[in-house]
């Protein structure tokens, strides 16, 4: 695992800001598995960030060991591309624009960031913007994932990085975990408390340090395994909300 960033920042929180449990129709880690391997990799914070769902969050928070604060998330799949929205207190419905999906975050108090922005096999938001729209859009986030471990092909990476830079908002590392093999193998070191909405804006303000690992491309096969299993539960993908 690599670790860039700014140097000399105070090290005093582990995040990842993006994992996924059985509630999600990708995935079959139970709740209480990803928290127990979540505390046993030295995470401090867990983002648990369903698709278009919270119930696995709040399952996750109500069982996490001593030492791990989970927050409340969501992968929200927009109009124009997907989303990531913490600090929830009710599920973000699928199928908003990107601008509607936000103003209903910031409504909840949460914080938004946008995951996986280029990369081509997933409902990224580069597919539904124009680079100038891309970074307009950036600049009203809280974070972009410069770095998101399951991303092993193409340059991605790099462009959202680039992104983050270009619309002034801060880079994280994420694990972007859908087994509990990925979760923390990518992860953001902050100085102060991000166990609320202002600690993690201020915290990610102060400068983030971007812990670098990868997904092995072996794990990720478990995740077409996974959407089978859960379709035939009747836990497959939410449908959209229909277009105003």
């Amino acid at each position: 695992m690599a670790i860039a960033g700014a140097p000399g920042t105070a090290v005093t929180a582990f995040v990842d800001l993006h994992c996924h449990t059985s509630a999600s129709f990708d995935s079959l880690a139970s709740p209480r598995a990803v928290v127990a391997a979540a505390a046993r990799r030295g995470l401090t914070h867990l983002a648990i960030t369903d698709h278009d769902r919270i119930e696995g969050a709040l399952e996750a928070r109500d069982v996490a060991p001593v030492g791990l604060t989970v927050l409340v998330g969501e992968e929200i799949r927009t109009r124009d591309g997907d989303l990531i929205a913490v600090f929830l207190s009710t599920a973000v419905p699928p199928g908003l624009s990107a601008a509607e999906t936000i103003a209903a975050v910031r409504a909840q108090g949460g914080l938004v960031g946008i995951p996986h922005p280029f990369d081509r096999f997933r409902g990224s938001i580069s597919k539904g913007e124009t680079l100038r729209g891309l970074e307009a859009l950036a600049a009203t986030v809280d974070w972009v994932e410069s770095w998101n471990a399951r991303l092993t092909v193409g340059d991605g990476n790099v462009r959202a990085a680039e992104l983050a830079r270009a619309a002034g908002v801060p880079g994280v590392a994420v694990s972007d975990a859908h087994t509990t093999l990925e979760v923390g193998v990518a992860s953001t070191i902050l100085g102060g408390d991000p166990s609320t909405p202002d600690g993690l804006r201020a915290a990610l303000a102060a400068g983030p340090v971007m812990a670098t690992g990868r997904a092995s491309f072996y794990v990720r096969l478990a995740t077409p395994l996974a959407k089978v299993v859960q379709r035939a539960r009747g836990r497959g993908r939410i449908r959209p909300v229909a277009n105003p």
